[in-house]
């Protein structure tokens, strides 16, 4: 029968906790989330749970990586839920820090990039990658996992974690896993809870644009048509990047090509 994870409010006593860990010679794997968790991050947590002697999951809505402040607060709030999804994923611990333990600083202090994090979605949500980049590398300087997991919806963002890894020769492996998506192939996302009934049968044509234009500029006009507003749509590699707003929702998205 699986067991409720240790909830930790408090830092010092999540010190404490992960200090013992440390002594006992524990593999630690580390699923950080801004919560509303989705059977995306179970996946998520589940491999942590395949590869790792303890799984830690952080839940942390981070005020410092949203440029819209409408966005900050209609961004869904699931404690209760995420906790039955962490327990059947065989989560060992979540850490449940607050604003004030995280920027004791008052986000004086940030981690920049300025390079890809000022392409894409770091053109349209200024500062937004900012916010990213400092409270990851806060949640891995508290947590020191062996590993860490993310997903590869979030690519860009992906990118970048591993590239600020590398840079300050942290010692965690960033582990990339793919996109979960819906039967329809709507990336699954949090935000998909704040789509209305219409715009949710909807929106499976952003990805569906994505995978079958020749162009970038195809994909791009053909959502517009379609009723999305485009943020952007750009090839960069091997790989297509999409962002669209549907109502009062952005999707991000991106696909091999």
């Amino acid at each position: 029968m699986a067991t409720s994870p240790q909830l930790f409010t408090e830092l010092e006593d999540w010190i404490t906790w992960r200090q013992k860990l440390e002594r006992d010679g524990r593999m630690v794997g580390f699923i950080p989330t801004m919560g509303a968790l989705h059977s995306g991050h179970a996946s998520l947590l589940e491999r942590g749970r395949k590869e790792n002697d303890v799984v830690v999951l952080s839940i942390y809505v981070n005020p410092t990586q949203f440029d819209n402040k409408d966005d900050l607060a209609r961004y869904p709030k699931t404690l209760d839920h995420d906790r039955d999804v962490a327990m059947r994923a065989g989560v060992d611990a979540i850490l449940l820090p607050t604003y004030s333990q995280m920027y004791p600083d008052e986000y004086k202090y940030k981690v920049s990039e300025n390079d890809l994090s000022r392409q894409l979605c770091g053109a349209h949500r200024p500062g937004h990658f900012d916010g990213v980049l400092s409270v990851v590398m806060k949640l891995l300087n508290l947590v020191k996992p062996h590993r860490a997991y993310f997903g590869e919806k979030d690519y860009q963002q992906l990118q970048l974690i591993k590239g600020m890894v590398e840079s300050f020769f942290l010692s965690t492996e960033i582990v990339p896993c793919p996109t979960l998506r819906e039967a329809d192939g709507l990336a699954m996302s949090s935000r998909n809870v704040n789509l209305t009934p219409n715009e949710r049968k909807h929106a499976p044509r952003f990805f569906a644009a994505l995978k079958e234009s020749t162009s970038a500029q195809e994909a791009s006009s053909r959502l517009a048509a379609d009723g999305f507003v485009v943020d952007y749509i750009e090839d960069i590699g091997s790989r297509r990047y999409g962002a669209v707003k549907l109502g009062n929702v952005r999707l991000i998205d991106n696909v091999e090509r």
